[in-house]
């Protein structure tokens, strides 16, 4: 009896670590660290993916600065990276309450652990549906393009005035701007519920070539500007009128807004980065916050008043200043180089 008493305590022992807790955390917080490190390698593969695609394709790829330009409220003003910003901005704020919450923990402060987790909460929910309101603007686009033959975006520009040193600008303008003619083709768009073999079918443009070629040469100020990166002016290269002509007339498709397939912006493996990057990231966003309102209806309860400590917050904030870390990044690499 004693002999299996004394192998059930080196067991138990065993078990804890015997009785020593490696770096002085916690089993929970040592896993926590665990998959930390295996996502942080994920995030880390999938951004030098992006840098090593982008590099490869830097003359084509979209510039930044005139993809994300949206801001809620301000319809057709040009605010190149503000909301992206704002949104960075609002995570970071997230981390800070969470940081306040863990400490109040520490403290045994239950009602203000309750009151930071809601503020975290709440900064994340914002900071999804931001997210959510990028993708919508992205995937409809802008300003429109068209698609040539040979796999090329071709965008419209007009001239601008002239800079300090006397060279001509230009502006990138919409297909609405100056198509102003309806759609001959009335015929519906395949959907699953009416399509053959219930198949969908890519969005059906409001505007066909013909009809953009047409207007294109009814006005002499239109210029094609093509995806290509001027390597001096680190601008798109503007075609004169007999070029614009010339490459007009090898489109085959009207492209507005951005898919899996193609895009208005350019290279077509921008959008596929972008939507699975920042769609992998939103998902752990998301993930977050389902965890920290579970976290925070049991901080409410007194669950873990009653164990005597608040362990639970302290690991799911480490995740939490994990998922920001992990923008901080993407916005880095993303939006900002």
């Amino acid at each position: 009896m004693e002999a299996n008493n004394a192998v059930n305590s080196d067991n138990k022992e065993t078990w804890s670590g015997g009785g020593e807790k490696p770096f002085g955390a916690s089993y929970g917080k040592m896993m926590m660290w665990f998959f930390i490190v295996s996502d942080a390698l994920t995030f880390s593969g999938f951004l030098a993916a992006y840098g090593l695609t982008r590099f490869k394709f830097i003359d084509s790829w979209p510039i930044a600065d005139e993809v994300f330009t949206h801001f809620p409220g301000l319809h057709g003003v040009h605010a190149p990276m503000y909301y992206v910003a704002l949104m960075t901005f609002i995570l970071i704020i997230s981390s800070v309450t969470m940081v306040l919450a863990v400490d109040a923990g520490h403290q045994m402060k239950k009602k203000k652990v309750a009151w930071y987790m809601f503020a975290t909460i709440i900064f994340g929910i914002i900071f999804v549906g931001s997210q959510a309101w990028e993708w919508k603007n992205f995937i409809n686009g802008s300003y429109g393009a068209v698609k040539t033959s040979n796999n090329h975006i071709l965008q419209f520009a007009k001239q601008d005035g002239v800079d300090d040193e006397g060279k001509p600008k230009y502006h990138q303008i919409a297909l609405a701007d100056f198509v102003h003619v309806e759609r001959k083709d009335d015929r519906v768009e395949h959907t699953r519920e009416n399509g053959l073999w219930f198949e969908k079918e890519e969005t059906i443009s409001q505007y066909s070539v013909a009809q953009v070629q047409e207007a294109f040469k009814a006005d002499p100020s239109l210029l094609i500007r093509t995806e290509q990166l001027n390597p001096k002016t680190k601008q798109k290269v503007i075609l004169s009128r007999a070029e614009s002509l010339a490459k007009l007339a090898l489109a085959n498709q009207v492209v507005e807004g951005a898919n899996l397939e193609v895009n208005e912006y350019g290279n077509p493996i921008f959008a596929d980065f972008f939507f699975f990057i920042t769609g992998f990231h939103g998902f752990h966003v998301l993930s977050g916050i389902i965890i920290n309102i579970i976290i925070f209806f049991n901080v409410v309860l007194g669950t873990y008043e009653r164990r005597g400590h608040y362990e639970m917050v302290e690991k799911v904030g480490l995740y939490w200043h994990f998922v920001d870390l992990v923008w901080v990044f993407v916005f880095t690499f993303f939006y900002l180089v």
